[in-house]
């Protein structure tokens, strides 16, 4: 019923979007940002936002992926290394085209669809939708504005030719607002199903979305810790005590089918890219059960070292990059992500799994705060189901584990790469504080897998886990051993809406200009 329904509402509504959803990519911002019941009211009734939304989920994880995600965050949180040369994102080079794709994919489709939801839930009094399309959207545009800083928001749907760019600040007081909102109404209706037939993540289950919802608030409590820390402490506490995701049963997963598929499949099939060295160099390092889970065994062991698993530096020069040759002799991700008729399986799309949220509680008790118990225990408990979820791993497999003193090692490649880091796995209890913090987002790394999206915002936020040094930036902005800390604006915005970019570059959140360089308003660790 799932697949068929996905299928039913790509199909259907791709067939009354099309001309906008895609057209407007290439042209005016007016068009772009055109009210979509305009469009699709006559047609769709308030009984179809189901649909609507379900797009909305889908789309979200999934348009334009490879310029979106795979060819920026991916490899900019050290996940992946790029082999192709043509390809120069992971030299650090803001690719115009790729972010103007990005960002007018998000605005021509998620954002016009939530829009357009919200309001008709709202004016139809269906409060129960309403909540659940609120918590969906600020999962969607926290990723949006995670990239950019200040983006469009308030004003998205309105159908004004120009539009304004809320800055970052108050677009997470929205969300705040908005979770606050939806859970008010999702605990008024714990036990029922809500967009049962469409929803492709838990079918329904308002308790589940209740969970969600307060993971999310956790996460972004998290996420302005170091920007204002009564606050994240604040939404942090008051997520835990209204119950966040607590075993693999209530991971938040897109789902796919044979007819929508995991976009990885067909990235993969592509060849672009290989493991990164930092991969290798902490999942090795730690033996790790999920190391096979996540990557295949190489074709040829040319560094004859008799490790089966190689990962390549990443911001290689072009020159050195040599595509086939050299993804036989490094890891590709694992069987299960490529295409389904390549032997793949089609997995879903990853949106939250419990243990983020315990590494999330586990970094908020690290502070002092109240998150259900000891930054030791919920560490741990974080690795466990991880574990549990990625390779099924045994009490006697996870127990080993939580003890080892292992830690990442040095690559035997030709730029003799020293190791990521020297901290193990076993909880360091006598430790400093920041050294506790780098356990903790270091696991956190590899438990969000394949999530680049994440793991890069988190990269940012706290500076861990370490990362090695690019070989090589062609951006005269981001130096080889910086972190670059966010994306450019799209190209498409300098003609299409040039009042109100020019007004999102003088806010003060972007007063070191738009560039890759600049932090965001919460990139503010010391």
């Amino acid at each position: 019923m799932k697949s068929f329904r996905l299928t039913s509402v790509i199909y259907i509504l791709t067939f009354i979007l099309t001309a906008v959803s895609l057209n407007s990519c290439t042209k005016n911002y007016e068009e772009l940002n055109t009210r979509p019941d305009a469009i699709i009211a006559d047609k769709l009734g308030s009984a179809q936002i189901g649909q609507v939304f379900a797009r909305a989920q889908f789309t979200t994880m999934t348009s334009s992926f490879e310029v979106t995600q795979n060819l920026f965050a991916d490899m900019f949180s050290q996940y992946y290394a790029l082999t192709r040369q043509s390809f120069n994102s992971d030299r650090y080079v803001n690719v115009a085209s790729w972010a103007n794709g990005a960002f007018n994919a998000f605005y021509s489709g998620v954002g016009k669809d939530l829009a357009f939801i919200e309001e008709l839930s709202a004016k139809n009094q269906l409060a129960l939708p309403n909540a659940v399309i609120k918590v969906w959207k600020v999962n969607s545009y926290h990723r949006i504005t995670d990239y950019w800083g200040p983006v469009p928001y308030s004003e998205v749907g309105s159908g004004k030719v120009s539009i304004k760019y809320d800055t970052q600040e108050s677009i997470y007081t929205d969300f705040f607002k908005l979770l606050d909102e939806a859970v008010v109404v999702l605990k008024a209706n714990t036990g029922k199903t809500v967009f049962a037939a469409d929803d492709l993540i838990y079918k329904g289950d308002v308790n589940k979305w209740l969970a969600l919802a307060n993971s999310l608030r956790l996460r972004l409590a998290l996420r302005v810790k170091y920007v204002n820390p009564a606050l994240a402490k604040t939404q942090a506490e008051k997520a835990v005590a209204d119950g966040v995701i607590l075993a693999n049963s209530g991971n938040a997963f897109v789902y796919t089918s044979i007819n929508n598929l995991n976009p990885l499949g067909n990235i993969s099939n592509f060849d672009n890219w290989r493991m990164s060295t930092s991969m290798e160099s902490i999942l090795v390092g730690y033996n790790d059960p999920r190391l096979p889970h996540y990557w295949e065994p190489v074709v040829r062991d040319l560094r004859n070292d008799g490790r089966q698993y190689h990962g390549l530096r990443n911001g290689q020069k072009v020159e050195d990059m040599s595509g086939g040759p050299q993804n036989e002799s490094h890891s590709k991700i694992d069987i299960k992500w490529w295409r389904p008729d390549r032997g793949g399986s089609n997995p879903p799309l990853l949106v939250m799994n419990a243990a983020e949220v315990y590494f999330l509680r586990a970094e908020g008790a690290l502070a002092g705060w109240n998150m259900g118990g000891t930054a030791k225990a919920l560490y741990e408990k974080g690795i466990e189901t991880s574990l549990q979820e990625v390779a099924s791993a045994s009490a006697a497999v996870i127990a080993s584990y939580l003890s080892s003193t292992n830690i990442p090692v040095a690559i035997n490649d030709v730029h003799k790469t020293p190791a990521v880091s020297n901290i193990p796995v076993a909880y360091e209890s006598a430790g400093s504080l920041e050294r506790q913090l780098e356990q903790i987002i270091t696991q956190k790394w590899i438990a969000m897998f394949p999530n680049g999206w994440e793991a890069w915002t988190e990269m940012r936020r706290t500076g861990y886990p370490k990362y090695l040094p690019r070989l090589n930036s062609d951006n005269p902005d981001v130096p080889k051993d910086v972190m670059i800390r966010r994306i450019m604006y799209a190209e498409g915005e300098v003609t299409s809406n040039p009042d109100g970019l020019k007004a999102a570059q003088a806010l003060p959140e972007l007063a070191g200009g738009d560039k890759n360089s600049t932090k965001l308003w919460w990139d503010k660790k010391p």
